[in-house]
């Protein structure tokens, strides 16, 4: 039997697929990648998101949150309330893309910081994962984790990017790490954190259509592209993709159910 893989994260409803939307999922379920897994960003990316859930439900499934680039000043308010209500009508994969980014704008850290911690009361209340986006911010998002973990934290810290130690913390707090495109290039410091790190800590994701692997560069990433990304760390761990592909697989399923 063929390996399976699950993209934990991915913005397939991007404009950017707009013109081969159903032939990119179509690519992904033949490479064998059955499940990807759908963050959201803000009241713009919603219906987009059902849209693409809708036409492949037994394979696309949609998460509601709050993107940290986009809290800001003038709209915060009212997008909390849309995803408030949107996670009062159904049930959801995760609570996120939720988070904190120092990378693009440090002047809103306060309003990220809160938007944060509002979503982590979500997730506790719903018992779903949350999705953690922390762009140059590992330590202020792994603090507000500490501050709200009372046993029902859970989820993933998306596109790890980070030490040893902060590895290491992020497992401490019951979370997973999300590996992405970043780990195929040959100079990344990740690549060695990972070596350091046992398999049962980590999902694999692609950010498509952002962070193209490297055996891929120049093009739109797409979720077909995971296995890039399984391979790399197959090669990295000294073992078979079969194996990287079921232990990553088993631990996507136990978190989202």
């Amino acid at each position: 039997m063929p390996p399976i893989f699950i993209d934990t994260h991915a913005h397939l409803y991007s404009k950017k697929f707009d013109g081969d939307r159903s032939e990119m999922v179509q690519r992904a379920l033949a490479a064998g990648v059955e499940r990807m897994y759908l963050p959201n960003i803000d009241t713009s990316s919603i219906q987009p998101m059902l849209d693409l859930e809708a036409a492949f439900p037994q394979h696309c499934f949609a998460m509601m949150g709050l993107h940290p680039t986009s809290v800001q000043p003038d709209t915060y308010r009212a997008e909390w309330q849309h995803i408030e209500r949107h996670l009062s009508e159904r049930p959801w994969a995760g609570v996120g893309e939720t988070g904190i980014d120092l990378y693009w704008d440090k002047s809103t850290l306060d309003l990220q910081q809160a938007s944060f911690a509002r979503h982590c009361v979500w997730a506790k209340e719903l018992g779903r994962p949350l999705i953690i986006h922390s762009r140059s911010a590992n330590r202020p998002a792994m603090d507000i984790v500490r501050q709200h973990q009372d046993g029902r934290l859970r989820g993933i810290f998306h596109c790890f990017e980070g030490t040893l130690d902060e590895a290491l913390e992020m497992i401490d707090l019951g979370f997973l790490l999300g590996i992405g495109g970043s780990l195929t290039r040959s100079n990344s410091p990740i690549r060695e954190v990972v070596r350091q790190l046992g398999l049962e800590h980590i999902v694999l994701e692609t950010d498509a259509p952002y962070l193209t692997p490297t055996p891929y560069k120049g093009q739109r990433n797409e979720s077909a592209f995971v296995v890039a990304v399984a391979e790399t760390l197959a090669q990295l761990k000294e073992t078979s993709l079969e194996e990287v592909a079921h232990i990553t697989t088993q631990n996507a399923l136990q978190l989202f159910g």
